[in-house]
């Protein structure tokens, strides 16, 4: 069976970040390293869509890229962005770092 892989130029359109965004991602430990094609690039498995959004996610309720590098181990992260939705939804905000208002 052939694994799919997908681009840099994929993932980014995908998510609606940068391909800056993605390295400056994977240099923060928070996306995986990447595996390379023959010639060099970059390419991730499709489950990086997912992976991407749920950093975008956790950085609109307040986290901080610092805060998703010490829990970036994948269900770490996604139990404080689920732990978090629901102040968002309600339309709570983060006054001050540390601080729900």
């Amino acid at each position: 069976m052939t694994e799919t892989w997908i681009g840099p130029r994929a993932l980014a359109e995908a998510t609606g970040v940068s391909t800056d965004t993605l390295r400056h991602y994977e240099r923060l430990g928070l996306l995986p390293g990447t595996d390379r094609a023959r010639a060099g690039y970059r390419r991730y498995p499709p489950a990086m869509v997912e992976r991407v959004r749920l950093i975008q996610r956790a950085l609109v309720v307040g986290f901080s890229l610092k805060d998703l590098g010490s829990s970036a181990g994948g269900s770490t992260a996604r139990r404080l962005v689920d732990r978090s939705a629901p102040l968002w939804v309600t339309g709570c905000k983060r006054s001050k770092p540390g601080s729900w208002s």
